[in-house]
């Protein structure tokens, strides 16, 4: 199937084409068509799938077609709702340059900022908001956003929301909406608050899930060390070394961490920043931007700050902890290997994450492929034979996920 085969209106065929957008990914074949005939959805899928295009794109041709976009002031017509101000803004990005061929107009608020220039647009008029939870509710008590003329309405990263504590302003949202209304639901996983809350939001509505394994184990290259807590930094800083031209997103557990790690590299004359909860919105910006740019080359960054990080060509992610929940390491992983792409994720693993390890495996249904023997081994937590030891200096294979168990894997993937 082609975006042609959709019969998309033609501002917006154009638009991807530009963007070099062929064939779509199996979430927007998927949910493109049901969107198109207006029923609600319900898309179970992590980021890196292309769900932004999956709803983005049947909204932009709905307002297209509807003759009453455009004409006299601009009415929010499509709300977009996610956790995070990165993710906001990747959202409110790519609604632009789906809508390059058009005369409709996005506009994106979050908190963290003065709300001045974020009023002054809404005022000028809007066909799509894309709004995270706490700026929007703010605006709608100030009587700046009606829900009068809305149509379209997306809740994405629910589990998101409801691991930062936005669940209740999610139900206050909701509460607000219009009966008359297409409404899509989006989520990675889908425990009994975010079910209750689907429940709340959508009328008769389609499934579409796109199951984590596809991205982990088909198209992500996954590798494990076994190291040591004070050697993880000597490790990282050896890994780095190794590819100084290469665009990696390294994962920290906590806020203090992810500036440890930046200091750490700074004196190894590493350059890297960090983005996280206690960054305010403007370190965020310059070095999300910077990296995106090329001009930074390691970024540090937590969980939720890391949501709506979307970078082309992003080479490889290191877990420098490992995620105390196994579904957050596909979303992390799932920062390279995008769309048609393949890419690397490299993860540190000491004794005491062992647990962690388990549960991450059992998720993805596969062994992480071991590494082989690095220079800080002292001190790691090897056992049951889980790393192929080899004589030092012989291995050519050093950084890269041990190959027999990569095709073992393949094979048991297949049965």
């Amino acid at each position: 199937m082609t975006f042609k085969d959709l019969k998309l209106e033609a501002p917006i065929l154009k638009a991807l084409e530009k963007q070099g957008y062929s064939q779509p990914t199996p979430i927007q074949e998927q949910a493109i068509p049901i969107l198109l005939k207006g029923h609600d959805l319900l898309g179970v899928a992590q980021t890196g799938t292309g769900k932004t295009a999956a709803f983005g794109i049947p909204i932009l041709n709905h307002l297209l077609k509807d003759k009453s976009s455009g004409q006299g002031k601009r009415k929010i017509k499509a709300l977009v709702v996610t956790p995070t101000r990165e993710l906001a803004i990747q959202i409110a990005e790519n609604f632009t340059a789906y809508s390059q061929f058009t005369s409709l107009r996005n506009t994106v608020i979050f908190g963290g900022v003065k709300q001045s220039k974020q009023v002054a647009s809404l005022q000028q008029g809007v066909d799509i908001l894309v709004a995270t939870p706490g700026r929007l509710l703010d605006l709608m008590n100030q009587g700046y956003i009606t829900f009068r003329d809305l149509k379209y309405v997306v809740l994405d990263e629910a589990d998101q929301m409801l691991d930062m504590g936005f669940i209740h302003d999610v139900k206050k949202i909701i509460a607000k909406l219009p009966p008359d209304r297409q409404s899509l639901f989006f989520s990675a996983t889908m425990p009994k608050t975010i079910v209750e809350l689907s429940q709340k939001m959508l009328g008769d509505f389609e499934r579409v899930t796109i199951k984590p394994q596809q991205a982990t184990a088909e198209k992500v290259e996954q590798g494990v060390y076994f190291v040591s807590k004070n050697n993880k930094p000597k490790l990282l800083i050896h890994l780095l070394e190794q590819r100084p031209d290469d665009s990696v997103l390294v994962f920290s557990r906590t806020k203090h961490g992810a500036n440890k790690i930046v200091k750490t590299l700074d004196k190894a004359q590493i350059k890297s920043a960090a983005i996280h909860g206690n960054k305010s919105q403007a370190q965020r910006q310059k070095a999300l931007g910077e990296f995106k740019e090329g001009i930074l080359k390691v970024l540090i960054a937590t969980d939720i700050a890391a949501r709506g990080i979307d970078v082309d060509d992003l080479a490889l992610v290191i877990n420098f902890d490992l995620p105390n929940v196994s579904e957050t390491y596909v979303h992390r992983i799932g920062r390279t290997g995008r769309a048609s792409a393949s890419g690397i994720a490299l993860s540190f693993c000491m004794g005491d994450e062992r647990p962690y390890l388990k549960d991450i495996e059992k998720l993805i249904k596969q062994q992480v492929p071991r590494m082989g023997e690095h220079p800080f081994m002292e001190g790691a937590d090897v056992v049951d034979g889980s790393l192929n030891k080899k004589p030092q200096g012989r291995s050519n294979n050093r950084n890269r996920p041990n190959n027999k168990n990569r095709n073992n894997n393949r094979n048991r993937n297949s049965r």
